[in-house]
C-alpha cells in the first residue's frame, strides 16, 4: 500500500480547518496540526485540538513570531495547509501567510502547499469593488510570494461556504431560514455555487496528492448545487411546507447602505454578496478552457458523494 502523505494543518480548529483536519483523519493521512501559543485562554479551541490529538492528530508546537519554529514544524510533513482566517486582512492574515511561505521556502521539503484561499477565485476578481476587492489582492499577492519561491500548491475554490449562504437562503444578518419574507437579489434568477463544509474538507485532502492539480485552481463546482436563489428558496418552501414572501431588491438599493452608517467589515460582505448574487462571478466563466489552468472537483473525484442542498436543508425544517 502507498504510504500517506503527511499533512500539517495551520489553523485546525478554525471554521474550515476543522474540517479539513477531519477529512485528512478519515482517509488516513498522518495528520500534524500547528499549536500556536496564541491560543492562550481560548478553552474552545483547546478542546477542539484535545479531541483531535484523541483521534490520532499529533499537535506540534509553533509560533509565527518564531520562524524556526514554523521551519521545524513544516519539516515534519509533505504537504502543508493553511486555513487561517482572512476576516483581519492585511493586519493579520496576509503577513501570517507570507511567514508560512518563508518557512516552507527554508525547509525545502514541501510537496504541496495549499493557502489559505476556499473562497472566490481572487484571480477572477480584478473587477470586485472596494472595500472588498483588498481580500482578493491580498490573496494574489500571497500567490505571487509562493511563485516565486518555487513552492508546488494548489488552490481550492470552494465558493458560498452552505452554513453562511444556503442556511439562511441567502440572507445577510441571520444564519437561519426566514419565517415569514425572503429578500430576493435581482430577479433571483444568477446562479451560485453552495458546498457543504464537510465536503470542501473531503475534496481539498483528494486534491493535495493528485498529480492532476499540482500548480492549479480546482473549483468545487458541484453540478446539482449550482442553483439560483430562487430555486434555492423553492428546495427550502417544499421542505418547509410554506411559502415566502418575496420581497425584491433591485442593485441600486442593495448597495445604497454602503454610503452611509456602514462599517469596514460590512462594506466587504456587501460587495461580495453583490458580485455573487448581482454579476454572477461564481457562474459566469468556463473551468476548463483552452488557456485555463482550473479543473473542477466533482469530475476530479466521482466518487465522493456530496450533500445535496435539499439534504443540507432538511435540519432546518
Amino acid at each position: 500500500m502507498e504510504e500517506k502523505s503527511r499533512v500539517l494543518v495551520v489553523g485546525g480548529t478554525g471554521y474550515i480547518g476543522r474540517r479539513i483536519v477531519k477529512a485528512s483523519l478519515e482517509q488516513g493521512h498522518p495528520t500534524y496540526i500547528l499549536q500556536r501559543p496564541e491560543i492562550g485562554l481560548d478553552i474552545d479551541k483547546l478542546q477542539i485540538l484535545l479531541s483531535f490529538k484523541k483521534q490520532g492528530a499529533i499537535l506540534v508546537q509553533g509560533s509565527f513570531s518564531d520562524i524556526q519554529s514554523l521551519v521545524d514544524a513544516v519539516k515534519l510533513v509533505d504537504v502543508v495547509i493553511c486555513t487561517i482566517s482572512g476576516v483581519h486582512f492585511r493586519s493579520h492574515n496576509i503577513l501570517l501567510q507570507l511567514r508560512l511561505v518563508e518557512a516552507i521556502k527554508a525547509a525545502g521539503n514541501v510537496k504541496r502547499f495549499l493557502p489559505s484561499e476556499f473562497g472566490m477565485d481572487p484571480a477572477r476578481m480584478q473587477h470586485a469593488m472596494e472595500p472588498g476587492r483588498v481580500s482578493f489582492d491580498e490573496k494574489m499577492e500571497v500567490r505571487k510570494a509562493i511563485e516565486e519561491a518555487n513552492i508546488p500548491f494548489t488552490c481550492v475554490s470552494a465558493n458560498c461556504f452552505a452554513g453562511y449562504f444556503a442556511g439562511n437562503l441567502c440572507q445577510m444578518g441571520r444564519l437561519t431560514p426566514p419565517t415569514d419574507k425572503v429578500f430576493i437579489y435581482g430577479d433571483g434568477n444568477v446562479k451560485a455555487i453552495f458546498v457543504d463544509e464537510e465536503d470542501v474538507g473531503t475534496y481539498t485532502i483528494k486534491t493535495m496528492d493528485d498529480p492532476r492539480t499540482l500548480n492549479k485552481t480546482v473549483y468545487l463546482m458541484p453540478p446539482e448545487n449550482i442553483l439560483t436563489q430562487r430555486q434555492l428558496v423553492e428546495t427550502w418552501e417544499n421542505l418547509a411546507g410554506k411559502k415566502l414572501e418575496k420581497v425584491m431588491v433591485p442593485q441600486e438599493d442593495f448597495l445604497a447602505p454602503m454610503k452611509v452608517g456602514m462599517n469596514y467589515a460590512e462594506q466587504v460582505g456587501v460587495g461580495h454578496f453583490f458580485h455573487i448574487f448581482y454579476d454572477g462571478c461564481l457562474t459566469n466563466f468556463k473551468v476548463g478552457g483552452e488557456e485555463d489552468d482550473a479543473l473542477e472537483a466533482s469530475k476530479l473525484y466521482p466518487e465522493v458523494r456530496y450533500t445535496r442542498m435539499h439534504e443540507y436543508l432538511k435540519p432546518y425544517a
